[in-house]
């Protein structure tokens, strides 16, 4: 018994690739198989079609709930509300998380450095669900932010506001601004954290060869700092975006009766039991997703990853 212990112990060590693959092949088994396979079979049901008459799904495939998809206006303004979302979260999550994380970089010792670490990444050690729900009742009409306008006496500008389309509602936490406030609050980490690593990367001699070249703060701020600390935009980006597209918690909680995907997807797998419709919902993020990603590697995005 020894012996074969010893000559397989000795294998191993000559043979090195095999021993790697033999540590790599049952997470590999896992994501191949339960999760990428669950996946691919799930949005294979997209190529089929449920009957109008029975509501059972017809496995034969087609084409034509993708072509329900982005041929009935109630299905593109879900897609187009959710990437707008998603666009307008990740551009105040940048402008937000931009100053934050250059003062990280620029202008905080090592000490005073962890203790910013630790006030970003605090709130992603709470759960999800309490975020959101304390966020519902900050933007309730009995919360916080109307108490603080009605002190000041501004009840009618946050009134007016609210009366606005679109944007407004009944109250913040019934509003498209309010899932905004939320979205840019829950994901927000993940954009100063990869940007404050680029602008990491930004030697301070460059910045003050740009002043000692005669360029003022603005000028060195747009052609200096803001191009190289583009690529951690983009990473930071391609979380918040990503993650607002797929989100469907929030959008129940907070926000208006409108469907967004993840809604959508939920609902029809769920209570309407149209899981082709769904599988055909799913594909939408992932294709948007892969077109974003591209774009993001092309301004270097995995460099501040």
């Amino acid at each position: 018994m020894s012996n074969l212990i010893d000559s397989f112990s000795n294998f191993l060590y000559k043979k090195r690739n095999f021993l790697f693959l033999l540590f790599l092949l049952p997470p590999l088994l896992w994501l191949g198989i339960v999760y990428l396979g669950s996946l691919i079979v799930f949005l294979f049901h997209s190529l089929f079609h449920l009957d109008g008459f029975t509501g059972k799904i017809v496995y034969e495939v087609s084409f034509s709930t993708i072509i329900e998809l982005f041929s009935t206006r109630a299905n593109i303004d879900i897609l187009l509300r959710t990437v707008t979302l998603a666009a307008c979260v990740s551009i105040g999550a940048a402008v937000i998380g931009f100053p934050v994380a250059y003062y990280m970089a620029k202008f905080t010792s090592p000490k005073m450095k962890i203790f910013f670490y630790l006030a970003i990444m605090l709130p992603l050690w709470s759960s999800y669900l309490v975020r959101v729900y304390s966020w519902k009742l900050i933007l309730a009409k009995e919360g916080i932010i109307n108490w603080f306008f009605s002190k000041l006496h501004l009840t009618w500008l946050l009134e007016s506001f609210l009366s606005l389309p679109i944007v407004g509602g009944p109250s913040l936490s019934i509003s498209y601004t309010g899932m905004f406030l939320v979205f840019t609050y829950i994901w927000l980490p993940f954009m100063i954290i990869p940007i404050q690593a680029s602008l990491e990367r930004v030697p301070n001699s460059l910045i003050n060869a740009s002043y000692d070249l005669g360029a003022n703060k603005k000028d060195t701020f747009y052609k200096i700092i803001l191009p190289l600390a583009l690529p951690g935009i983009a990473a930071g980006s391609i979380f918040t975006f990503s993650l607002t597209l797929g989100d469907y918690i929030i959008p129940y909680i907070i926000g208006t009766s409108k469907f967004f995907i993840g809604q959508a997807v939920y609902t029809h797998q769920g209570t309407a039991g149209n899981v082709p419709l769904a599988a055909a919902f799913s594909l939408v993020p992932i294709g948007v997703m892969t077109i974003y990603i591209y774009l993001a590697k092309k301004l270097g995005a995995f460099n501040a990853l």
